[in-house]
This record gives C-alpha cells, sequence and structure tokens, in this order.
C-alpha cells in the first residue's frame, strides 16, 4: 500500500483538477504546470461545491461557494471518517442530480477525492472496479494508488464501516 508522504516517487498531477464524469471533477491543491514547476491549484468559482479532504488556506473556493471541508487521513479511515466519506459522496450525486459542478479534491487528487468519487460513482451504479478504472483512465494511473482504499471500496464503505465500528 502506498500512502502520501511515505512514497516520494508519487508525481504530482498535470492538471488542477479532471472531470471525471460529467459535472464531477477530481482535484488537489498542487500540480505540475507546463513550466514544470510546481503550482497552486487555487478553486475559485469555477465549481458550484467544493469538498475538501484536508484544509489548506488561500487554496478557496471564492466566498459564496458551497465548500464541505472534512479533513481524513491518506491511511487507515475510523467508522466516523468512514460516514463522512460517505455523507460526502451522498452530497456530491445530490449535487450533480441537482444539475452543480462538483470539485472533490484533496493533496494532489489522487487517493482520499478518488476515494469518495469512487463510492459516488458505485452509489450511481458502477461497480468498484469499473469506478476505478474510470478514475484512474480520466485523473492518473497514480489515481487510487493507496491499495487500503481500493481494498475498502471492493468490500463496500458500508461493510468496512459495520467492521472498523465493531473493533473499537
Amino acid at each position: 500500500m502506498r500512502i502520501r508522504g511515505k512514497q516520494p516517487d508519487v508525481p504530482a498531477p498535470e492538471h488542477p483538477w479532471s472531470e471525471i464524469v460529467p459535472g464531477l471533477w477530481m482535484g488537489g491543491h498542487e500540480f505540475r504546470g507546463c513550466s514544470g514547476r510546481l503550482e497552486l491549484a487555487v478553486a475559485r468559482d469555477e465549481f458550484d461545491v467544493v469538498q475538501s479532504l484536508l484544509r489548506l488556506h488561500g487554496y478557496g473556493p471564492d466566498p459564496g461557494v458551497e465548500h464541505h471541508v472534512w479533513p481524513i487521513p491518506d491511511g487507515p479511515l475510523d467508522g466516523t471518517q468512514l460516514a463522512g466519506v460517505m455523507r460526502l459522496a451522498r452530497a456530491a450525486n445530490d449535487g450533480l442530480d441537482a444539475g452543480r459542478r462538483v470539485l472533490v479534491r484533496c493533496y494532489h487528487g489522487y487517493n482520499r477525492s478518488g476515494l469518495v468519487i469512487a463510492h459516488a460513482l458505485v452509489q450511481r451504479g458502477r461497480s468498484p472496479d469499473e469506478a476505478i478504472r474510470l478514475i484512474r483512465a480520466r485523473r492518473s494511473g497514480w489515481a487510487l494508488h493507496n491499495g487500503l482504499f481500493v481494498e475498502y471500496l471492493r468490500t463496500g464503505l458500508p461493510t468496512v464501516r459495520l467492521l472498523e465500528e465493531l473493533t473499537e
């Protein structure tokens, strides 16, 4: 399992965000721009809803943009954190159903945002493996490189949450 911070070879993405399905975007807080240097991925008013899985000041969104912040680690999640991921996935789907543009972001836009978006896609009827393949094709081959998150998705987040709560 690779986890951000423990794998220095994980490259920054080439784009600040990528559209996974119409209206649903996955991104991060930094990316490698055309110059080859790291650039800040600041969300302003491009999206109607922004979900941030870590809080970094100065990265937006603009006032008036709906913003949900639910900091989670890029590693094992407890029952409360898993419940938050499931709520964010439902909120992303609610936004899509209302015709809103939704951005889900974490640091690079690979793992935490991938977990939320993949679960949202599963809620919309895709299999976990279909969701993972789509995210990797649209965002990056590095998306969902955290093997634990892939296992969470394949097991099913509601099941993982129940098992986690039983062990607490």
